[in-house]
């Protein structure tokens, strides 16, 4: 098996659009991953995941499910956090994070379980001198302040996102998928006004009137991130994943959910909490590959139309 740092230092990863001669200046996209787990309540192995979805990069073209081309795009892989503690680690990601924002590449994070993207929107806060957006993809809200006294638990993601300085109040977050929520958060959402869509709300008024209601409260923010927890897919279509949650969103519904988010300005965004050991037939694993190229896809082709208009 390859490691990591044998895997970016190939130009056939991530069908072929890895630069590794490369520099953040140069490159369009960068990613990185951070293999860290120690901030889950549950079930663990989320760790792996980076190094999983790398693994079934080589083969695949460099194509999006609309027929898009990508091989025009340059992606630097930094590789992976590491460090030998979590400070260390997060710290690590804060950099990089800063350093991708502050150069306006889009930014391609891999868990990791979800507190991994603490350190991402820390950067970010950093990287920015003016207020940003998060747009939330997941089962859960991860508003608790703390689980089992953990301020950095994977349960507490938005919590702490509340605490940065360019993340000015909760309706600057836009929960979508929701199905479970634990009693500190119930009480949590009823004393603020938040921005959520239930998974049963996207199943029951479609992606299009979904998108209509995200886009008419985040469209006056210049920045925004995207989290996707896996788990956000109903366990049938990513059962590798720690805390798995019946009634979740259709692999169609978030594949179009993405491509209309898109239309945003995106600045980065994230797929965690994919746990291979728990899912023999890979299928999370695939989920969270397809969902990568298919925002790189996003991302060009708004880039594209964007030098349209102004050749124009």
């Amino acid at each position: 098996m390859k490691t990591v740092q044998e895997m970016i230092q190939e130009k056939t990863i991530w069908a072929g659009l890895n630069r590794p001669d490369s520099s953040i200046e140069e490159a369009d996209i960068v990613v990185f991953g951070i293999p860290y787990d120690g901030g889950v309540s549950f079930r663990s192995g989320a760790k792996d995941g980076p190094h999983a979805i790398r693994e079934i990069t080589y083969t695949i073209p460099p194509t999006t499910e609309r027929w898009e081309d990508l091989s025009s795009l340059q992606i630097l892989d930094v590789g992976d956090m590491d460090g030998e503690s979590r400070d260390a680690i997060f710290q690590q990601a804060e950099e990089t994070a800063y350093s991708i924002v502050k150069e306006g590449k889009l930014l391609t994070m891999i868990g990791g379980d979800h507190s991994t993207t603490i350190p991402v929107m820390r950067g970010i806060d950093r990287a920015l001198d003016k207020p940003f957006g998060i747009i939330h993809i997941d089962a859960h809200f991860d508003l608790c302040n703390e689980m089992g006294g953990d301020l950095l638990s994977h349960g507490s993601t938005e919590r702490r996102a509340l605490e940065l300085k360019n993340v000015p109040d909760t309706e600057s977050i836009f929960f979508v998928g929701i199905r479970s929520v634990e009693s500190e958060e119930l009480k949590f959402i009823k004393q603020n006004k938040m921005n959520i869509i239930k998974a049963m709300d996207i199943g029951r008024d479609g992606v299009t009137k979904t998108l209509e209601a995200i886009k008419k409260k985040m469209a006056h923010l210049e920045n925004i991130y995207i989290t996707v927890d896996i788990d956000s897919l109903d366990p049938a279509y990513a059962p590798g994943t720690g805390t798995p949650q019946f009634g979740g969103l259709e692999s169609r519904e978030l594949l179009d959910l993405l491509y209309g988010l898109f239309e945003l300005p995106i600045i980065g965004f994230d797929v965690v909490e994919v746990s291979p050991k728990l899912d023999n037939s890979s299928l999370a694993v695939f989920a969270a590959r397809k969902l990568i190229t298919e925002c790189w896809g996003h991302h060009l082709r708004k880039n594209k139309e964007i030098r349209g208009k102004y050749r124009k």
